[in-house]
């Protein structure tokens, strides 16, 4: 499924609120499940949902370099380890 830019305005929009909402960026600033986000954003009126989240990351992956990625996925991979018995 393509998610419409206009999905993807409303994560930027609720980013930008938050960005002048002392609570929301204390509670961005916490490690959250992708359900605390979306409730954050439901809370404070943005419709959002789990491919919106996914768009956006998928976004900002095209704006990255192939070293940044390749670095982030090695990351990701070392972090996944931990929870790989053996």
């Amino acid at each position: 499924m393509t998610k419409t830019p206009m999905a993807l305005q409303q994560l930027d929009a609720f980013l930008a609120h938050a960005k002048g909402n002392a609570k929301l960026i204390d509670a961005l600033q916490q490690p959250l499940a992708l359900e605390e986000f979306l409730a954050l954003a439901r809370s404070a009126g943005y419709d959002l949902n789990e491919q919106d989240v996914l768009a956006a990351q998928a976004r900002e992956d095209s704006m990255r370099s192939d070293a940044e990625l390749q670095a982030s996925a090695g990351q990701e991979a070392r972090r996944l380890r931990s929870f790989i018995p053996g």
